[in-house]
């Protein structure tokens, strides 16, 4: 009998009487199924059979009811990301850090309102590597009768830009541990789910995109890809950005995105050529030396009454290690910060923290093939060990031996580092999270090292957004650095990329109780142990605390 997941996806208002609200009612099955890619077969876990999974739409204001229920062989949980879960973290779905994992046969409702927030996000399975094939959009739309703050394009479509294996994501990587080493890199790139022609299967067909002469599209892009940043161009076409995760921006024109794991960018496309086939294409951005899927992803914008014979006009994907092009993307991105769409930006700030991550090695005498050691990362030299009690639960529970608060707010030992580094390559084990207090501000400046090698890392905060006010290469000075912050229009995200050998820094509000993950979002340093967790306590009243769990909350 064939495994599955069901998931009801229900999105209802709380008090529909006392407001206008969209009631949505969706019924999801994820089920194991055999996909063809790359001219091979295997078996993958789907969401109604479908990879990418299907799009859940809501509207600001909405609460959602998500009810899971797990048969398949694997642990399972669900992360909404970049929904804030105001009070709910019950409903995040990182396993182990807000929740027990949904075991096999069992059950769990997610349920959270979404508040404050409207525009491109995604879910994904947010425990082992599932992530790779369990993962769809979340599109939330505006209240009714609320405009875009740009002209309202003709017609919306998602784009799921992922990456493919060939084998069993579950055993790369555990392979990998067993080793020591670093997990194989995917076999392919897939814009909504098709890596379009690729020298290892001439014939695998792409995604089309059919567009009207004279219209516009708004592409919802999403990088759900384990772990490769992405370029995103679409050959003689121009690309107006008007929104990063979730958050609307100062529209601008230009050819290349660079899009990170966890994020989104919304871009308008004007169809304003009469006829033909030009190339959507997905590429890697890594200007580290370090070995990724070099494949490119294609797919196909194809104008109304273009002969399907018609040649397809390309343009050459960037290099891997084009930092100038991420660069005038990144460097581009200003908040809206219109009257309507503050950009409310900490300007005071109650706890400056400084992080550094990066890789580490650690003695591993049974990894023979990494000849007794293993590779590992880390936030200030702190090795994230996962609980086998959820922290959240821990935390309104009152647990003891589960966690401890003395995560670090600064590195334990300072070196050069995006220099040779220390000569002491290991790192310390521990389950720390930073604690705050309700409504701190805080700032904090992420600093990638050379240990092993510099390298990109897309870091994902979760229940918050944040404010990203600088970024540069080398070693903060914290002196001098802060002298150039934007503390007027800063781009606003829940993922930023920490440049390869550079810092980035941002700011937000902790004015969410709860336990919140913050990891990087290559799942391959996560694995390795790139996360902490801000515990933000209660503040005054039941409207500042932590809601009580529900009843159907998962046992570890």
């Amino acid at each position: 009998m064939e495994s599955w997941i069901r998931v009801v996806i229900l999105v209802a208002c709380l008090f529909p009487a006392l407001v206008e609200c969209r009631v949505r009612h969706f019924k999801f099955n994820v089920v194991m199924r055999n996909k063809s890619r790359l001219c091979s077969t295997k078996s993958i876990v789907t969401v109604n059979g479908r990879f990418p999974g299907p799009t859940l739409y809501a509207r600001e204001g909405d609460t959602v009811l998500v009810k899971v229920v797990n048969h398949v062989k694997y642990n399972v949980s669900i992360h909404w990301h970049g929904i804030r879960q105001l009070r709910t973290g019950w409903a995040d779905g990182p396993a182990y850090i807000t929740q027990c994992p949904i075991q096999p046969s069992q059950s769990y409702v997610y349920n959270f309102t979404i508040t404050g927030q409207r525009g491109t996000l995604l879910w994904h399975a947010h425990i082992l590597w599932l992530r790779a094939t369990v993962h769809g959009a979340l599109v939330v739309l505006p209240k009714r009768g609320v405009p875009y703050p740009f002209p309202k394009p003709q017609s919306e479509v998602v784009v799921i830009l992922a990456e493919w294996w060939k084998s069993d994501t579950e055993a790369v990587i555990n392979e990998a541990l067993k080793s020591g080493l670093a997990p194989n890199v995917s076999d392919a790139h897939t814009i909504n789910g098709h890596p379009g022609p690729v020298s290892a299967c001439p014939s695998q067909a792409g995604f089309t995109l059919s567009v009207q002469s004279g219209k516009t599209y708004m592409l919802r892009l999403i990088n759900a890809a384990l772990n490769e940043e992405l370029f995103f161009k679409i050959a003689g076409h121009k690309l107006t950005v008007v929104e990063v995760d979730a958050t609307y921006v100062k529209p601008f024109k230009i050819d290349t995105i660079v899009i990170a794991p966890g994020q989104t960018t919304n871009v308008i496309v004007s169809a304003d050529q009469n006829s033909g086939k030009y190339a959507l294409s997905a590429s890697p951005f890594m200007d580290a030396p370090i070995a990724v899927d070099n494949v490119t992803a294609t797919a196909t914008l194809h104008y109304s009454g273009t002969l399907s014979n018609t040649p397809t006009t390309f343009a050459t994907p960037p290099p891997k290690n084009a930092t100038a092009i991420a660069n005038n993307f990144l460097d581009s991105l200003k908040s809206l910060n219109s009257k309507k769409y503050p950009a409310q930006v900490p300007i005071k700030v109650d706890h400056s923290l400084f992080f550094t991550v990066g890789l580490g090695i650690n003695p591993c005498p049974s990894c023979i093939a990494g000849n007794g050691s293993r590779v590992v990362a880390s936030v200030n030299n702190v090795t994230f060990v996962m609980p086998t009690t959820a922290l959240l639960q821990a935390h309104f529970f009152k647990i003891k031996g589960v966690f401890t608060t003395d995560f670090p707010g600064n590195p334990p030992n300072t070196f050069n580092y995006t220099g040779a580094g220390p000569t002491n390559l290991s790192t310390k084990n521990g389950t720390k999270v930073y604690r705050l207090p309700y409504n701190a501000t805080v700032q904090v400046v992420l600093q990638d090292t050379g240990i092993i090698a510099p390298e990109n890392h897309p870091v994902h905060l979760h229940g918050f957004n944040f404010y990203v006010v600088g970024k540069g290469l080398g070693n903060y000075n914290a002196k001098k650095d802060p002298k150039k912050f934007n503390l007027v229009d800063p781009v606003e995200r829940n993922t930023i990329g920490v440049p390869s050998g550079g810092w980035v820094a941002f700011r937000f509000r902790a004015d969410n109780p709860g336990v919140w993950f913050m990891h990087c979002h290559l799942e391959v340093h996560t694995t390795w142990g790139l996360k902490m967790a801000f515990l933000v306590d209660n503040g005054k009243g039941p409207k500042e605390s932590v809601l009580p769990p529900p009843k159907d909350l998962p046992k570890c």
